[in-house]
């Protein structure tokens, strides 16, 4: 007998390579599936709701594995956090349905991008968890920039590679769609921050997507570049990426069929806030595909 958990995890991701596991390199995937071992005598394969790369941190990110019956979600979140190296920590562990898998069961995920703007940002207490620009931005301009995301694009240009999830007839491989896509300003002058909720992403892509805005908000290049580039199937004008220490994984959301019992993660129910939001930003923006999102749990 075994159970399927959801483990919601933080991690800070300046030592880690990323989350895949790899031939050479720590990696958070490998962190995780060594602890799951040493509790469960035998190898466990973790699954994560997204694959951040290297450098970049997680808030709230899903990971999936099945272990023996015996584990109660208590004792297993206790037991994860004792083992774990110190750059990890588990906030709970949710049981979930048979056949659940963090990565293929998720509907929609949540990045997070901080930019540090005011000349503080160089601190090594911050630096480390932010792009530290130290430059202002022009809030207007970000803001332009952002409106045009939300709905269904195909982000060819804003795609390091063909994505390796490409595959099945009929699947468009560079086709996401975003349901919000949010500038706001962090508190205590620190600059601003970039929130983005879609179904799937790219490689590098909110990367890429910052890096163009914060080119916009400089005055480096015009607002129409957004849209001219959604249009286009190459990446060769797109900005440089930014870097990674400033992008977080936020969170997933997952259907509630999913969940045993009454354990959807964080205060969020089917029509909560984060949908909300999304949902009337979206309908700020004359995007009718809001009204189409499922109704979710959110894992964070």
């Amino acid at each position: 007998m075994s159970r399927t958990y959801l483990a919601l995890l933080h991690y800070d991701g300046r030592e880690f390579a990323g989350w895949q596991r790899q031939r050479e390199g720590r990696t958070v995937q490998a962190e995780i599936e060594r602890v799951l071992a040493r509790l469960c005598g035998r190898r466990i394969v973790a699954h994560a709701a997204g694959r951040t790369d290297a450098g970049v941190h997680a808030l709230g990110m899903g990971v999936s594995f099945v272990v023996p019956a015996q584990w109660e979600a208590p004792a297993l979140t206790r037991a994860l956090n004792a083992l774990l190296s110190r750059d990890c920590w588990v906030e709970r562990v949710t049981e979930m349905q048979a056949g659940f898998q963090a990565r293929k069961s998720a509907q929609a995920r949540r990045y997070r991008y901080e930019v540090g703007t005011d000349a503080a940002a160089a601190s090594p207490f911050r630096r480390r968890y932010e792009w530290a620009l130290g430059r202002p931005l022009e809030q207007t301009w970000l803001d332009q920039a952002a409106v045009v995301l939300p709905g269904s694009h195909e982000f060819h240009a804003f795609a390091i590679r063909r994505p390796a999830s490409a595959g099945g007839a009929g699947q468009e491989p560079y086709r996401c769609r975003i349901r919000e896509a949010v500038w706001s300003l962090r508190p205590e002058g620190r600059g601003v921050r970039f929130e983005i909720v879609a179904d799937r992403f790219l490689y590098h892509m909110v990367r890429f997507l910052v890096g163009t805005m914060v080119d916009i908000g400089l005055g480096r290049r015009p607002i129409t570049d957004m849209q001219t580039l959604l249009d286009s199937t190459s990446n060769q004008a797109t900005s440089p990426p930014a870097p990674p220490e400033g992008l977080y994984f936020v969170a997933a959301e997952y259907g509630q069929e999913w969940f045993v019992g009454d354990g959807a993660m964080g205060d969020e129910r089917p029509g909560g806030e984060a949908r909300r939001r999304g949902g009337e930003e979206a309908r700020r923006r004359g995007d009718e595909e809001a009204s189409d999102w499922p109704r979710t749990g959110v894992a964070r």
